[in-house]
């Protein structure tokens, strides 16, 4: 474990030292394909640097960090566009902050460099006195964290239980980890900015459509991200071929695939097995049916609602049933449950030993 987290704190210096350099070099090269090939050698780094972590805590989480969104926002960044641009320019602190985590910034609130104060109401900024609460009650949080150490706890009996129930309480295990992961990035990184961001997840199990679960819910930071780097690109291509009308079919399915893609790059780098493409598979099947529900509504044009009683456990038997059949078992076959396991009490010993030794040495200078 020691060796694990020495690679993982050489990791994030080098990726720090690489955003410093795109920070730097955006004050002299104008956007555009200039800066592209500028910035191209910090890509591939990204993807190269998650190979020498081999943990899922630490490896994917950092794949997941920097090859899928620093390198989406690095790749709108050479053109002048997502959130790493601005006017003025992101100051240094705030530009590695957004580079590398999955934090955005609310939408009602001025931005992190803001121009100065006017007479007039900037209705571009408006004033960030008073943020939409983003926050939820602490008793949301205490109840997923009991959840969490509930799930934990049942995988000690999992010989006991169903092996399909077993799969489906290790994707909410999945789901309640990585909120409260984020969560915590989150905190870190409003505690340093100073700025109120928006929430990572926004209750997906209360969805009572596709579009509502994928678009709104469900791992929000990715949505922002994956809108103007392929959504919007492929839709506006996809107008001049077949019209304005129906050029959100295409990108909405293009956005689910390089979504699938990258999924598949973050499993490898947790199992190092070779890609199945059944998590590609799962999100195709979503975008085609997220697609076809659009179409749908489109038809209808709300003369005919389904209540949200029936839409509701609808639309999550969906997302659970394709994700047992597509999406967990790529997980699993990678042990990814028991990895998870060892690594969670090796940190823990590992912890123990840092705190031990430090009281050793505390005790030492003392007696001096």
């Amino acid at each position: 474990m020691e060796g694990e987290i020495r690679n993982f704190i050489a990791v994030w210096i080098t990726v720090l030292a690489s955003l410093c350099y795109c920070h730097t070099m955006s004050k002299f090269i104008p956007k555009g394909t200039t800066r592209l090939f500028t910035i191209l050698p910090i890509i591939f780094l990204f993807l190269y640097l998650p190979l020498h972590l081999t943990t899922i805590h630490l490896g994917s989480t950092t794949a997941f960090f920097i090859t899928w969104l620093a390198n989406f926002k690095l790749l709108l960044f050479a053109f002048g566009k997502g959130p790493l641009s601005s006017n003025p320019p992101l100051s240094l602190p705030h530009f590695l902050l957004f580079s590398c985590l999955p934090i955005k910034v609310q939408h009602n609130q001025a931005p992190p460099n803001p121009p100065k104060p006017q007479k007039t109401q900037n209705k571009k900024y408006p004033s960030p006195q008073t943020p939409q609460n983003s926050h939820k009650s602490p008793l949301n949080y205490a109840t997923k964290i009991t959840l969490l150490a509930l799930l934990l706890q049942a995988y000690g009996y999992k010989e006991f239980i169903h092996p399909k129930i077993m799969m489906v309480l290790y994707g909410f295990y999945i789901y309640l980890s990585l909120e409260l992961l984020l969560v915590v990035v989150a905190a870190g990184a409003r505690a340093a900015a100073q700025l109120e961001l928006e929430p990572q997840f926004d209750e997906p199990y209360l969805a009572t459509s596709l579009q509502d679960f994928w678009g709104k819910r469900w791992n929000l930071m990715v949505s922002s991200i994956m809108r103007p780097t392929v959504y919007n690109p492929v839709r506006s291509i996809s107008a001049r071929a077949i019209g304005r009308r129906w050029a959100p079919i295409p990108a909405i399915i293009a956005t689910f695939f390089v979504s699938g893609l990258m999924h598949e790059l973050i499993f490898y780098y947790a199992g190092r097995l070779r890609p199945t493409l059944e998590v590609t598979c799962f999100f195709l099947i979503h975008g085609v049916c997220l697609a076809a529900e659009m179409v749908a509504k489109e038809a209808i044009k709300g003369k005919f609602k389904l209540p949200r009683i029936v839409t509701g456990p609808a639309v999550m038997g969906f997302v659970v049933v394709t994700g047992l059949w597509l999406f967990l078992p790529p997980v699993l076959l990678f042990e990814a449950d028991v990895m998870a396991k060892r690594e969670t009490v090796a940190y823990v010993e590992f912890v123990k030993k840092v705190i031990r030794v430090t009281n050793v040495r505390w005790f030492s200078a003392v007696s001096r």
